[in-house]
Formats: C-alpha cells, structure tokens, sequence
C-alpha cells in the first residue's frame, strides 16, 4: 500500500513539474506576431494588387519549408527575419499577409502581417513602383483587424491580449532613401526641395507620429529596426561602381544620421508613453559587421548575391525565373541584389532576439517578451 501512495506522490509531483514547464513556456512565449515593414519582411502582401514590385515568382522562396519551395511572395530564398523571429520566441505560425482572402476569424490571433515591397514612412517613397503599402495605409489595416479582435475576443480581453501577449516590429525607413531621396534621376526634384538635414527630420517627425498611433491602438511591445547599411547592397555597389571591399558613402551617412536621430526617438517614446517599451534592433551594426568579415560567419560572399543579374555585382536584375543562381545559397549573405538571404536572416534574428545591447536595446526580444 505504502508503494502505492508513493507512486501516486511521485505521479502528482511529475505532473505539477510539467504543468510548471508549461507555464513558463506560455510566459517567455508570444502568441501574436504583427509586422509592419518594406520587402525585408514582406510575406506576400504584394500578391494581391497590381505594382512592380513582387517576389512571386520562382526562384524566390525555394528554401521555403512551409510552401514546399514554392514562391510566397517573400523577397528571400526562404524564411524573413520576422519569420524567424516569431519562431525563435514561440509564435505557433507565421503571421499571414493581411491582404490574403484567409487571413480572417481566429487565424488574426496568430498575428497579422502588414509589409510590403517598396512601401516607406513616407506616403510618396516606392512611387517608382505604382502600387504599395506605405506605413500609414499599414496602420490603418490595423486599425480593422484592432476592430476584428475587440470582436473575437471582447474589448477588455483584446486589449490584454494586444498589450501581454503580442509583439509589434516595424523594419522600414530603407526604400525612404534608396526609392525616393537617392533614387537617380527621378529624386531630382525631392533633393532640391530638401537637404539631407531636412528630409531626415522629416522623416523622424513622420514616423514619430506612426509609432505614437501604433501606442494609441494598445501596441506595447514594439521593436523597431533602424536602417542598414544600404550603400553596401549588391544594388548599389553595382550602380556606383565601388571596389568590392568597399561600400558607397552616401547612403551609409545618411543611414548613419536617420539611425541616431531614430535612437534618439525611441528614447523619447519611453520616457512619454506610458507602459510603452520601444526595443531599438541596431541592424545597421549588426548586418555592417557581417558584411565587412562575412568569412568569420560561414559566408563566402557578401558582395554578390545569390540570385541577380546585371553589371559588375549582378545588382542591377532583381531575382527571377531567369536569373543566375549560386549553387550554395547557404554562403551568401545577399539573396538578390537587395534582400538577405534565409542564411543571414537567421543569423541577424538571432542576434535580435538573444543579444547584447549593442545590438537590441534597452532590452532584446526575449526579455521583452517576458514582460
């Protein structure tokens, strides 16, 4: 009898250990992922109109697990860094596209993604490519899936569970330089308007007032990723004719100056929102790193890109059914002339998630999650 009541003991004490472990699964996990962003985290939300800009096409997303190697409208090989991010904290899926005719009923509670390729802080940035998401028209597809949750979930419940139990990362900031205030010829006018002073406080005067209506909607947990270092993208390397070693100076200044007026804002945003933890991802150190020894992190090349086509870097045709494509995708830290490819994503989220502060501050993503 006695070992009777010692197993029944031993069983309740494996359980409760295991209820535990679930519970502290549930605590450092997030259950809803929305991403608002460019083509760097796009996952297919530019399927669904007409615009120059898409990634629908093979071979693009032909590491893709998830779609069998069939193109999703990812700018990558594979998985985005907000993909991986999700999965590295938990997430039970990837957020779908808002803009996909599924993206309905409980599946919001997944986490919703709103990106798009060519989209800006600016309303006039992509104009190049006709059709685009800008940030503002993101915000406001929130905004409709805010109102779907206070429906699926009641308001009291949604508004926890938007402020507990969901992260919001924005990465965006890079096609307001590369597709409007460097874009050659056609940013004549824009430049004679405004000197790079001017267009970058505009720029932060705009996103400030973004990321304060993202706060209004109950968002708490934000990450937001500064601009990398664009002037050493295949693109741009091709278009300035640079020495492979090197990078074009411009677009890294300016990156430079927007991403220490941006870490100024963050700050600002904390002290004034309350309950607000804005998380900088310094991805402009992180990715210049990379790039500048891309040995020391696996990678044989950091100048081409897997799949382009086109002048001295292949930079200037994006990725495409007949484009040239490396045999080891896993060795490049560029997929097509603009975009990382799965390889570095993964390396660049781990390091957001896990990492030190000079990488993601004033916390990384797991501590955020946590809170």
């Amino acid at each position: 009898m006695a070992t009777g009541l010692a197993w029944v003991t031993l069983l309740l004490l494996l359980l409760c250990a295991m209820a535990t472990g679930d519970e502290g699964d549930q605590e450092t996990s997030v259950s809803a992922s929305f991403v608002f962003g460019d083509s760097l985290v796009d996952a297919g939300n530019n399927n669904y109109f007409n615009t120059l800009s898409k990634a629908d096409m093979a071979p693009n997303g032909i590491d893709f697990a998830a779609s069998g190697g069939e193109p999703t409208g990812r700018y990558t090989n594979g998985r985005t860094i907000a993909d991986i991010i999700g999965e590295l904290l938990g997430q039970k899926g990837y957020s779908p596209p808002f803009l996909a005719p599924n993206t309905t009923g409980s599946v919001i509670l997944n986490g919703v993604n709103y990106a798009s390729g060519g989209g800006g802080i600016l309303n006039g940035t992509g104009r190049i490519f006709v059709n685009r998401l800008g940030l503002d028209i993101q915000l406001d597809y929130f905004n409709t899936t805010r109102q779907q949750l206070d429906e699926l979930l009641g308001k009291s419940q949604a508004k926890e569970f938007m402020m507990k139990k969901s992260i919001f990362s924005v990465t965006i900031g890079s096609n307001d330089f590369l597709n409007n205030y460097l874009l050659p010829v056609l940013s004549a006018r824009e430049r004679a308007r405004l000197n790079p002073d001017d267009f970058i406080n505009e720029l932060i005067t705009k996103f400030r007032s973004q990321l304060i209506r993202l706060y209004t909607l109950d968002a708490r947990k934000i990450v937001v990723a500064n601009v990398g270092p664009i002037g050493c993208i295949p693109y741009q390397k091709t278009l300035n004719g640079v020495k492979e070693n090197e990078c074009v100076g411009l677009p890294n200044e300016l990156a430079v100056q927007y991403n220490g007026q941006l870490r100024d804002l963050l700050a600002e945003l904390n002290d004034n929102l309350p309950g607000g933890q804005f998380v900088l991802a310094n991805v402009y150190d992180l990715v210049l790193e990379v790039l500048t020894n891309p040995g020391k992190y696996g990678f044989k090349t950091s100048s081409y890109p897997c799949c382009g086509d086109g002048g001295q870097y292949q930079g200037y045709i994006p990725c495409g059914p007949t484009s040239s494509m490396c045999d080891d995708r896993s060795a490049y830290v560029f997929w097509d002339p603009y975009h990382p490819s799965e390889a570095a994503n993964l390396l660049f989220a781990k390091y957001i998630v896990d990492g030190g502060t000079k990488y993601v501050s004033p916390m990384n993503l797991r501590q955020l999650v946590q809170l």
